[in-house]
């Protein structure tokens, strides 16, 4: 009998010399304390780790919020100036988690000195400033990465295999949204986020770069857009919604859409995609609502019940994206491609399994489908 995933998470064996490389932070705001979290919780995530992050200094512009943040979340030193994580030959890795406005300058710096990066999203305000930041840090031949953490989710991995198999057949519709509230208030305060000089756009760059990352992640690249920006609060510089109907190279349709004026929508972030397979049409769809717990569930027209064995992940979403980015770093292996082993093959999914680097392939669960509703799910245990 194959041991489950609780009695397997405390097991250490091996990880004897694991290799440290230094990480430079810039920001310590919301996202400077998720990455942080992801480096500080690698270790007991995924054993052992490609590589053993070292936490060696976090830059910001307040000297007092830096170093409660450096002490906090656990980095060596902290400086004001990030010019200084640049030119620190501690630091192998450069992370950028600061406002929209230090991505390009910071990034391009960091690669052309020699460090690594990873560049939190929009990687420019605008589409020329992205383009330039792409192009000068693909240039230097670091290891490069913008953090779009949701095409790490286990679940849209799988899912993104089962596409890409052929599984699906012809891909008809893609539709997605991303839905928040928070600044429904036209009282809100004016954070940089609603400042367009500092984060170049509002919900279209904030939450609308996400769903059309993990389109053409999961259907492909876009053809064509027709889309409209809507501020609903008079003064404010950046948008609060969009809606975009676009085409896909392959003929597809898709919808996306995202707001920050969904009432009752703290972070609703999902897709469903529909295709024409042997069997007669499919859908396909998630709701991403956090970080963690993630499913996939598959409509059907079939009258046919499979089982299907799924594995119990025994890493969280965010810690997967580390260790395929580290993995990057050292073995030039793209950390973009599937991770999940396993075949798809119709008309019967009994039998397969499918297995994310660093889980136990041993340690599974069976679930029956019911008729008509084909539903699997990729289960992420947190701490």
């Amino acid at each position: 009998m194959s041991k489950v995933g609780f009695v397997t998470m405390g097991e250490s064996a091996g990880g004897e010399d694991i290799p440290t490389i230094g990480v430079g932070m810039l920001g310590y705001g919301f996202m400077g304390k998720a990455h942080s979290n992801a480096y500080k919780t690698l270790a007991y995530m995924t054993w052992p780790p490609p590589l053993m992050p070292q936490l060696v200094a976090i830059a910001g512009r307040n000297e007092e919020a830096v170093a409660g943040a450096a002490r906090r979340y656990g980095f060596a030193d902290h400086v004001t100036d990030w010019k200084k994580l640049v030119t620190d030959p501690r630091i192998a890795v450069f992370d950028n988690s600061g406002p929209n406005n230090f991505h390009a300058e910071p990034t391009i710096a960091a690669a052309e000195a020699g460090k690594h990066v990873i560049c939190e999203k929009p990687l420019g305000r605008t589409a020329d400033e992205a383009f330039e930041t792409w192009q000068r840090v693909a240039a230097t031949g670091v290891k490069a990465m913008c953090a779009f953490n949701y095409r790490f989710v286990p679940a849209v991995r799988l899912a993104q295999q089962i596409i890409a198999s052929g599984e699906l057949g012809e891909i008809f519709h893609f539709r997605g949204r991303y839905l928040q509230e928070w600044i429904i208030d036209a009282d809100f305060p004016m954070v940089w986020r609603l400042d367009k000089d500092v984060a170049g756009s509002g919900a279209l760059g904030d939450l609308g770069a996400h769903v059309i990352d993990l389109a053409r992640y999961l259907v492909g690249e876009i053809s064509l857009v027709s889309a409209s920006l809507r501020t609903f609060v008079e003064g404010r510089e950046v948008d609060d919604a969009f809606e975009a109907v676009v085409e896909f190279d392959g003929q597809a349709l898709g919808t996306i859409e995202a707001t920050r004026f969904a009432a009752g929508r703290k972070n609703a972030f999902s897709w469903e995609i529909n295709a024409d397979v042997s069997i007669g049409p499919v859908g396909l769809g998630a709701t991403i609502a956090g970080m963690v717990n993630e499913s996939i569930t598959m409509f059907s027209g079939t009258s046919e019940t499979d089982t299907y064995t799924a594995p119990v992940v025994d890493q969280i979403q965010v810690c997967t994206l580390w260790q395929l980015y580290f993995d990057y770093v050292i073995t030039d292996v793209d950390a973009n491609p599937i991770v999940y082993s396993g075949e798809f093959s119709r008309p019967s999914w009994q039998g397969r399994t499918a297995t994310l680097g660093g889980s136990d392939p041993n340690t599974t669960n069976t679930l029956t489908f019911p008729t008509n509703q084909v539903y699997f799910s990729v289960v992420s245990v947190a701490s």
